[in-house]
């Protein structure tokens, strides 16, 4: 385990983190240190402990928002099917209309070389 010295509300913390963490737990302390100090500055707490506990609230009801916003998000398998399903359905549709076109007899050619000339073997 790695050591990370971090201050939080102006007191010192030496924390411990699996190698290669540091730096998501510096920034878990900075999002902790910013709630806390946003409380304190309010200046209606005074109590470490009880600005502890209104910071964690707050990042509990911001998490509770952030998964209840991806919850209602649709999932890219979700989305993924609804397109093949489209693609499927426009390919079919293509199909048709070129199966339609090449089961229609052929449009009657304009005649021949000799009466599209007017001359003709019976002279």
């Amino acid at each position: 385990m790695n050591q990370v010295q971090a201050k939080i509300l102006q007191q010192s913390y030496l924390l411990a983190c699996k190698p290669g963490q540091e730096e998501r737990l510096l920034e878990a302390v900075r999002v902790v240190d910013d709630a806390m100090t946003r409380i304190h500055d309010a200046g209606k707490v005074r109590a470490r402990e009880r600005i502890a506990v209104l910071a964690a609230l707050n990042l509990a009801f911001e998490l509770a928002d952030l998964r209840q916003a991806m919850a209602s998000m649709p999932q890219p398998t979700q989305t993924a099917d609804n397109d093949k399903a489209t693609e499927s359905a426009a390919l079919a549709a293509i199909v048709a209309r070129l199966d339609a076109v090449l089961a229609a007899p052929a449009p009657a050619e304009a005649g021949t070389p000799a009466q599209q000339t007017g001359f003709s073997d019976n002279a």
